[in-house]
This record gives C-alpha cells, structure tokens and sequence, in this order.
C-alpha cells in the first residue's frame, strides 16, 4: 500500500523568516528555551558516559548553558535561521531537521531544543536524527505539546465565532503527547522515554504575551492562511485572554531515545514472565 504523504501544515519558508526576525529579541523573550535547556543539562549530568560529538539543533548561544559533568566535547550547532546560529560559527550550518545535512552514524548526541513542532513531517525529522547517530547514540528533544497557547488559542476562536460566525486557524497545531511515544518507535529509537513539563505563564497584559511569541520567532507559522485577523477580533480576544486571567499555559514534551546496540536492554518476550499476574495481584502489598 502506497503511503500517504504528510500534510502540509507549516510554512517553512515563513517559519525561518519568522527566526530570522526574532534574533535581535531572542536573548529577552528566551525563558521558555533556557528552562527547556536547563532540563537538558540536567539530564545529560545524570548520563554516565560522554559525547565526544554531539549536535545541537535550535539551542544557538544557549549551548553555553553546557557544564562539564555533561559530557559534551564538540559541539555542531544547527538552524534554519543563520540568525539562530551562535556567533562562533566555526562548527554551525543552516539546514532543515527533516533534511538534515548529518551523515550517517556521525555523532553521538543530538540534541533538538523547541523547533520539532513545526516539522511538517515529524518521523522524518525523528528518523534523521536517528540516521545521524551512532550505536548507542542519545537523542534528547524538548518540543512543544497539546496545550501550549490553550487560552490563546480559545479567545481567538471565541473573538472570531462571536463576531464573523466562523473561526479560522490562527493558532498552530500541538502534538498529544501520546503521539510522541509512537513517532519516537516508528523513527527506530530504542527505549524511548517520554515526559512533559506544564509551565504557567500569567501575563500583566495581552500584549506581552504576543511580544514573547514575536522575540521567541513563534507567530504566524501556518501554510495556506486565509484572510487576515480583523483588528476588531483581535481586540476582542485580548479582552477575552485578560477576562480569563491572562495566563498562559506551554507543555514542554521531552522525548528520549537511544540508537539501537546490542548492549542495550532488551524487553521481556511474551510468556517468558516468572510470574504470574494473577498470583502477583494476590501477594501482599509491602511497604519499605
């Protein structure tokens, strides 16, 4: 059976523009990143091994939130945007996660901070990353999930029902963090581990959240827009955001995985169990 071709959702070309236009504003609309990044460090110090090569793709200058106990020797940074990139360029490349310029088996960490959800087609950018890696190479993603811009997203759909009849998509499209665990799978990564961080946002005014959109390159991503936002909508969802409180929720999803190798553990196969779940619900409860 012929497979059927991933949708067309983003716009990548507006989606690098967006990037670009956000560089000079990055470094003080960046805290969602540099606590994305901060739970990536402390994850690589908890990995007892090290990284002599490792590719960082969408962390720019934040790769210097890097501490020893990480592992990481040298460091190849990727973006879509030149404008991302850190200024030492020396080891950096423009290039696109679902075509990525990487050879195969040429590293031993990838690291993807905050730009998968707007891949187009999500197991590809997963299975790139995978290409690249070695044997027992670690894959650590931190991507946007299902509920980020929730109170955003519903004031603008209330705004434009309430004063065109109809409601368009204005907001781009998250990821159940379900879906995660079953792309990590289908793009061949061993032992995937999936988990979320909920961060809460309460904003002064409206207005500061859509400047954070703007400084983090995060507005306007979607592929065949229609017409643009009346003004008049968007003020009605401003008023709608601050009647609901004016706060705004980002689901951080982090996604970990390893490249396949013969030393890794391998799950149980059905049948081989000790024992039985039928005696094992009968066993007394023991507390340490």
């Amino acid at each position: 059976m012929k497979e059927t071709a991933p949708p067309h959702i983003f716009d990548r070309r507006r989606v690098r523009l967006r990037r670009e236009r956000s560089t000079k504003l990055f470094d003080t609309h960046d805290f969602i990143h540099r606590r994305s990044m901060a739970d990536i460090v402390d994850r690589l110090e908890t990995v007892t091994r090290s990284f002599p090569r490792a590719v960082f793709a969408g962390a720019g200058e934040l790769t210097s939130m890097l501490t020893p106990a990480c592992g990481v020797d040298q460091i190849f940074s990727l973006d879509c945007a030149s404008g991302r990139l850190p200024r030492m360029r020396s080891l950096a490349a423009v290039g696109e996660e679902e075509a990525s310029p990487l050879a195969c088996e040429s590293v031993d960490l990838v690291v993807s901070l905050l730009t998968l959800h707007s891949a187009n087609d999500l197991i590809a950018a997963l299975g790139q990353a995978r290409f690249a890696l070695k044997p027992d190479g670690l894959f650590i993603a931190a991507i946007f999930g299902e509920e980020t811009l929730a109170s955003l997203r519903h004031a603008l759909y209330q705004a434009e029902a309430e004063l065109t009849g109809g409601v368009s998509a204005r907001v781009a499209p998250f990821a159940a963090i379900q879906s995660f665990g079953a792309a990590m799978t289908r793009a061949g990564f061993a032992l995937p581990v999936v988990d979320i961080d909920k961060i809460r946002v309460r904003y002064e005014t409206p207005s500061k959240l859509v400047t954070d959109l703007q400084g983090m390159g995060e507005t306007a991503p979607l592929a065949g827009r229609g017409k643009l936002l009346p003004h008049a909508v968007f003020q009605r969802a401003m008023q709608i955001f601050t009647e609901r409180g004016s706060e705004e929720q980002f689901d951080i999803v982090y996604l970990t995985g390893w490249a396949p190798h013969e030393s890794q553990q391998k799950p149980l196969k059905p049948g081989t169990a000790q024992t039985s779940l039928e005696s094992a619900l009968r066993s007394p409860i023991t507390e340490k």
